[in-house]
């Protein structure tokens, strides 16, 4: 299945090798209700969704988590994991939506045990690839009919976009949770910073 969407996805406007795309967050929690709708009886994909948008992890290490990771976690229970990128290891606390989404994807699981990867390929045991995860986020998406550039950095960029967006949370803050470097990064990052500054011309005096 993987492999045929892999080709269903082929796009003839891709970029060239070496080019760079910004991923867009999905801005919208209406469209993120779409997406779940959409995933609704993909329980796997549905818990892979909703887990990377509620979490700053990136898109390696949403995969490298395993059953037993998470068979035990309720909710406010913290998952440490360590980054692959920089070695280190970040906390998240996580909510009841994820609780459930993983629940809901246990009771599917084709081998839920332990040291199994919790995001198992179907064509196989082992968990999927970043490669992999990005096409599919394109897929959701276009599936949906959503305009914009979306890849594996999506889930993690709506993350942010919405603490900021809808719950106001300070761009330091966020800039933590994410390990930037400086808060430009983080605005960037999440494609924000053109939108905010354009908000300040809507201020009437």
């Amino acid at each position: 299945m993987e492999t045929a969407l892999k080709h269903a996805l082929k796009n003839p406007n891709h970029p060239k090798k070496g080019a760079r795309i910004k991923a867009d967050p999905v801005r919208n929690i209406d469209d993120i209700a779409r997406i779940k709708l959409y995933l609704s009886d993909k329980p796997r994909d549905l818990c892979l969704f909703t887990f990377g948008i509620n979490t700053a992890y990136r898109a390696s290490e949403l995969l490298s988590i395993t059953v037993g990771d998470v068979m035990y976690l309720r909710a406010g229970d913290v998952l440490d994991l360590k980054q692959i990128k920089t070695q280190k290891y970040r906390m998240t606390t996580i909510n009841q939506t994820v609780i459930d989404s993983i629940q809901n994807w246990l009771k599917h699981h084709p081998n839920p045990v332990p040291d199994a990867p919790l995001f198992q390929s179907q064509r196989g045991k082992k968990a999927l690839t970043v490669s992999t995860l990005s096409r599919y986020t394109k897929h959701w998406c276009k599936a949906i009919k959503l305009p914009g550039n979306y890849s594996s950095h999506t889930m993690r960029k709506t993350w942010g976009y919405l603490q900021r967006t809808i719950y106001k949370v300070s761009v330091s803050l966020l800039m933590k949770a994410y390990g930037h470097a400086s808060e430009q990064q983080t605005l960037e990052y999440l494609c924000i910073q053109p939108e905010e500054i354009s908000a300040l011309y809507e201020h009437a005096f």
